[in-house]
């Protein structure tokens, strides 16, 4: 469960060859350069993806799936920063020092991440209701909620309404300096260790993974499969909130609206790259972490090649990159299938489609000349690949 795989060893190719091809297109060499401030930067949003990703995999490991990890890490935040800030005037006033406050936010944000998974817990299990839609309830709920929290607090405590809340203990400052991103590693580090220990080493491992590959025949078999998908939801959603003190002290704000926005895609997306599958019961740490890094390579490498409006192509590449990830980590499915990539005048047009697709991109960041290059370049690699499909089913 945690030994290296075919598609652990391809994504280290693969975060190598992104590493390479951002060099040789970068216009500023900044890997080069700079390479002290770009390897802290990647390892800071590394950890902070790889923290909430982690309970992605175990979440997708129990064959479950949660949608509301980015609202989480919102709610989490607002959470702690409500309580900060209604306590702040108390402790002042009882002379408690700083760090009680602090404690007591940080504690409150992880309490409001168990809350959370119990409630996913008991919608699936006592209520019925498939993960996709429990779990996108609170996705657009805990945002609103997150929202209301910070103006009820804010007009209570200040008396004027506000949607966010500057976080003000010196903890926070002192936590998001770039030369303590090592204490972010060693954080990620310690609690992938625990979840290697907790899914390879122990029984209740062992379980989450039987109940993910066959449910029915683990509940055959004696297994409480309610209790473990109580276990899986409180612990992806109390990652969840880990990471949004994480969030907090890097952004230095609680801000319900945009803060975690669409990570929960990230996370899950970590976790696929990573080898899990999504119809449950197969994943591991270390694939989850390489996943991890890998987009956060992706990302890193589009904003240094595009540069300008990057974070408008973001999107598109990641996706791409997923699906291709996911495409090759699946290559001895297809094989013992007898499926192919391309089949028929579906697969012709595949190829035209992603042709075009590539050369759009080129042309609008690098230039015809890369677009006029990148047309045969693809026709060949798909071409090729579909080539060999049409003589390996003769």
């Amino acid at each position: 469960m945690f030994g290296i795989r075919f598609n652990e060893i391809a994504l280290v190719i693969a975060i190598l060859a992104v590493l390479a091809v951002t060099v040789v297109l970068d216009s500023n060499r900044s890997y080069i350069t700079n390479p002290q401030v770009n390897a802290v930067e990647i390892g800071r949003q590394t950890a902070l993806l790889g923290i909430f990703a982690l309970g992605a995999m175990v979440v997708i490991v129990s064959g479950g799936i949660d949608l509301s990890a980015g609202s989480m890490i919102a709610f989490s935040g607002a959470v702690i920063a409500c309580t900060m800030l209604a306590l702040k005037t108390w402790t002042v006033t009882a002379g408690l020092p700083e760090w009680s406050i602090v404690v007591l936010g940080i504690s409150a944000g992880l309490f409001s991440g168990f809350l959370v998974g119990t409630l996913h817990a008991w919608l699936v299990t006592c209520i019925g209701l498939p993960p996709f839609v429990a779990t996108l309830s609170t996705l657009v709920g805990l945002r609103s909620l997150a929202r209301i929290l910070c103006e009820f607090t804010t007009i209570t405590a200040v008396g004027s309404k506000k949607a966010q809340i500057v976080v003000e203990q010196q903890f926070f400052t002192w936590f998001s300096d770039p030369e303590r991103v090592w204490i972010w590693i060693v954080i990620l580090c310690l609690l992938a260790l625990g979840t290697w220990i907790l899914m390879s080493w122990t029984v209740l491992g062992r379980h989450l993974y039987a109940m993910g590959g066959n449910e029915q025949a683990a509940k055959l078999s004696g297994i409480r499969t309610d209790r473990l998908k109580w276990f899986s939801y409180v612990f992806g959603a109390m990652t969840a909130s880990l990471a949004g003190v994480f969030y907090l002290a890097n952004e230095g704000v609680s801000a319900p609206v945009t803060q975690g926005q669409g990570h929960e895609l990230k996370a899950i997306a970590a976790a696929v790259v990573g080898g899990c599958s999504l119809q449950g019961g197969v994943g591991t740490v270390s694939g989850a972490l390489l996943g991890a890094l890998f987009l956060r390579i992706v990302i890193d490498s589009v904003s240094k090649i595009i540069k300008t409006g990057a974070d408008i192509w973001e999107g598109l590449i990641v996706g791409l990159v997923v699906v291709i990830a996911v495409t090759f980590s699946q290559l001895n499915q297809f094989r013992a299938s007898g499926r192919k990539i391309f089949p028929g005048w579906m697969g012709v047009w595949s190829v035209g489609i992603l042709s075009a697709t590539t050369a759009f991109l080129m042309l609008t960041t690098k230039g015809p000349g890369f677009a006029l290059a990148a047309i045969p370049v693809v026709v060949v690699i798909l071409g090729g690949w579909k080539f060999i499909e049409s003589r390996g089913n003769r």
